[in-house]
C-alpha cells in the first residue's frame, strides 16, 4: 500500500525558525499592504469630501492636520505600548481600529467634524505604523539583511490599488459606501494575517548586529547622546521625506483637477502614479542598499525626488504633471525606510516612535502649509516646496554620510 506524505513541520530547529521567519515576513507585508490600500482609499475621495463640506483650500488643509495630528499623537507612546504588549499584539489592534475609522470622514457635512474624524482615523493610522514597523525593524535584525524597503513596497503597493480602485469608483459609488466597503476589507484581512502575528512572539535580535550595538557588544558602550543625535538625524530626514509623501496624497488630485481641469477619474491617477513608482523603488531597494549604501541611497533619491516635483508641480499639462509625480516616488521611495530602520536599530520600538513621530510631523506641518501658500500664491507653488525638503534631505544625507554608514 503506498505510503501517504502528510506535511509536518520540520524537525531542524533552524529549518523551524525560517519556516516561522517566512510566515512573519509574509505577515507583517500584508499588514504594510493594507495600510497603504486604506490611506490610499481616502486620499482618492479627499475632492469629494471638500465639496460635500464646502471648504476652502486653507479650511480644508486645516482639517486634513487631523490625520496628521493624530497620528503624532499616538506615536508618541506607541512605542511604549509595544514594548508592554508586544508589536505583534498592537499590529493587530491597530490593524482593526484603522480601516473601521476610515468610514468616518465620509458621514460628516463640516469641516469642523471632518477634522475630529480625521482626528480618530489618524491616531489609529499612526498606531499602526509604529506598531508594524516595530515588528518589521525585528524581523530585519533575524534575517539580517536591509529588507525594510520590501515592507514599505507593500506599502506604496496597496496604495496604487487603492488608488486605482478609487479611481475605478469614484464615478459610481459615493463616498460613504465606498470607504465602507474599505472598512469592511480591511478587517477581513486583519483577521486573516492577524492569526499568523499572534500565534509566533516577536524573534530576538541577534547578539551581533552592526554600528553601536556592535561596539556595546564588545564593551565599548556607546553614548547615549550621540545615539539620540542620530535618531534626531534620521528622523529630520523621515520628515522631509513623509513631507513629500503627504502632500502628494493630499493634494495631487486636487492639482489635476483644478490646476490642469483634469477628469475626477484621471485625478485619481496622480497618487497611483506615484504610488507605482514608490513600489518599483522599493522592490528593488534592498539590492540598491546592499550594493550602494544608505548614503547613495539618501543623497540621490532626494536630488531625484527634487527634480521630479519641480516637473510635477510646474508642468504645463496632466501627463507631463504624472511623469513628475512618478519621478518623485522614486526618489522619495527608499528615504523614509532607511530612516526608520536605522532609528530601530539604535534604540527598538523606541527608535521607531521616535523617528516615525519626527517623520510624520512632516504630514502635520504639510496640509495646512500648502493649503495657506495655496491661499496666498497658488497650489502649483506650494508644491514646490516638497522639492525644497527632499534637497534638503539630500544634504542631510551628505553632510551626515560618515556617522549616517556607521549607525
Amino acid at each position: 500500500m503506498p505510503t501517504v506524505n502528510k506535511l509536518v513541520p520540520p524537525k531542524d530547529p533552524a529549518d523551524r525558525t525560517a519556516l516561522v521567519l517566512r510566515r512573519l515576513r509574509v505577515a507583517v507585508t500584508v499588514f504594510f499592504a493594507l495600510d497603504g490600500f486604506v490611506f490610499a482609499g481616502w486620499v482618492v475621495r479627499i475632492p469629494a469630501v471638500k465639496s460635500q463640506t464646502h471648504a476652502s483650500p486653507s479650511a480644508l488643509g486645516l482639517a486634513l492636520l487631523g490625520v496628521s495630528a493624530g497620528a503624532v499623537v499616538t506615536m508618541m507612546f506607541t512605542g511604549r505600548l509595544c514594548r508592554r504588549f508586544g508589536n505583534h499584539g498592537m499590529t493587530v489592534v491597530c490593524g482593526v481600529l484603522t480601516p473601521l475609522s476610515v468610514a468616518l470622514p465620509p458621514l460628516t457635512h463640516s469641516v469642523w467634524v471632518l477634522g475630529l474624524a480625521l482626528l480618530v482615523f489618524g491616531a489609529a493610522y499612526g498606531g499602526l505604523n509604529v506598531a508594524m514597523n516595530s515588528a518589521a525593524v525585528d524581523l530585519i535584525a533575524a534575517l539580517r539583511r536591509p529588507v525594510m524597503p520590501s515592507f514599505h513596497a507593500a506599502f506604496s503597493l496597496g496604495g496604487m490599488v487603492g488608488s486605482g480602485l478609487g479611481g475605478l469608483v469614484a464615478g459610481h459609488l459615493s463616498p460613504t459606501r465606498h470607504l465602507v466597503g474599505i472598512a469592511v476589507i480591511g478587517v477581513l484581512v486583519t483577521a486573516a494575517a492577524g492569526r499568523t502575528l499572534l500565534r509566533y512572539e516577536a524573534p530576538a535580535r541577534p547578539e551581533a548586529v552592526p554600528g553601536p550595538r556592535k561596539a556595546a557588544a564588545a564593551g565599548a558602550r556607546p553614548r547615549s547622546g550621540s545615539v539620540r543625535g542620530l535618531v534626531f538625524v534620521f528622523g529630520v530626514i523621515a520628515l522631509c521625506s513623509s513631507y513629500g509623501e503627504g502632500a502628494l496624497a493630499d493634494w495631487s488630485a486636487l492639482h489635476l483637477e483644478d490646476d490642469l481641469h483634469a477628469h475626477p477619474g484621471v485625478a485619481a491617477v496622480g497618487y497611483s502614479c506615484f504610488a507605482f513608482a514608490m513600489t518599483l523603488g522599493r522592490l528593488s531597494g534592498t539590492t540598491l542598499l546592499e550594493r550602494l549604501g544608505r548614503t547613495a541611497i539618501l543623497v540621490g533619491g532626494g536630488l531625484t525626488a527634487a527634480c521630479g516635483m519641480l516637473l510635477g508641480s510646474l508642468a504645463p499639462s496632466v501627463w507631463v504633471a504624472l511623469l513628475g509625480f512618478a519621478v518623485t516616488g522614486v526618489g522619495l521611495s527608499n528615504i523614509f525606510p532607511v530612516a526608520v530602520d536605522r532609528a530601530g536599530a539604535l534604540t527598538g520600538p523606541g527608535g521607531v516612535a521616535a523617528a516615525s513621530t519626527l517623520g510624520y510631523g512632516g504630514m502635520l506641518l504639510g496640509p495646512p502649509a500648502i493649503g495657506f501658500m495655496t491661499d496666498w500664491w497658488s497650489l502649483p507653488s506650494a508644491l514646490t516646496s516638497v522639492a525644497l525638503l527632499a534637497a534638503v534631505a539630500a544634504a542631510i544625507g551628505f553632510v551626515t554620510r560618515r556617522a549616517t554608514s556607521a549607525a
